[in-house]
This record gives C-alpha cells, sequence and structure tokens, in this order.
C-alpha cells in the first residue's frame, strides 16, 4: 500500500522560509520520481518541483531560484525547502509519486503566507 503524508505547512510572513516534508512508503523509493504541486484556491493544480531518482530536478519559473526540492533515500523522505516566501504561495502543497503507472498523492498541508 503506497502511503506519502506530508507535513512541515503552516503561517509564515512574507520573504520567510519553510521546509516541507514527504514521507513514502510502499514503493522502491530510491528508483522513483517524486514531485510536490500546490493547488490555491479557485486555480487548478500545478507543479512545482520534482526530482528524478539521479537527482534531476525541475523547478516552474514561478519558484525557481526560491525553492530546492531534495531526497534522502535512506529516509524514504523527500523534502521542499521554500525561502523567500511570497502571498501568491500560498497554497495547498501535496506530495507526488507515479508508481507502476498509478498516481498517488500524499493528503497535502496548507502552507500560507501572510502578514
Amino acid at each position: 500500500q503506497v502511503q506519502l503524508v506530508e507535513s512541515g505547512g503552516g503561517l509564515v510572513q512574507p520573504g520567510g522560509s519553510l521546509r516541507l516534508s514527504c514521507a513514502a512508503s510502499g514503493i522502491i523509493f530510491r528508483i522513483s520520481t517524486m514531485g510536490w504541486y500546490r493547488q490555491a484556491p479557485g486555480k487548478e493544480r500545478e507543479l512545482v518541483a520534482q526530482i528524478n531518482s539521479g537527482g534531476g530536478t525541475i523547478y516552474p519559473d514561478s519558484v525557481k531560484g526560491r525553492f530546492t526540492i531534495s531526497r534522502d533515500n535512506a529516509k524514504n523522505t523527500m523534502y521542499l525547502q521554500m525561502n523567500s516566501l511570497k502571498p501568491e504561495d500560498t497554497a495547498v502543497y501535496c506530495c507526488n509519486v507515479v508508481w507502476y503507472g498509478r498516481g498517488y498523492w500524499g493528503q497535502g498541508t496548507q502552507v500560507t503566507v501572510s502578514s
């Protein structure tokens, strides 16, 4: 049974930082491509960052230079370090993995950037 559990969200002021974690089970983590997505109210879900088994990363322009995705294969955990946060980063952040052709999602963690 595949499970993804996010943690680390919260309320932060503009310019602040947060680190999200995604603990995975039920997959061979070290060979999996993992991703962080976010969805703000009234908006479509969007990819925030992706990391493959070799450590290669993808970021959209909206977060490039501010967000860093990483993984610890020994802990079956993926991270998202978010710096210089903006109000427009406010969303529910979810982690994702595609395993044997099926997509799996965590429950999500709320990130709110507000003064």
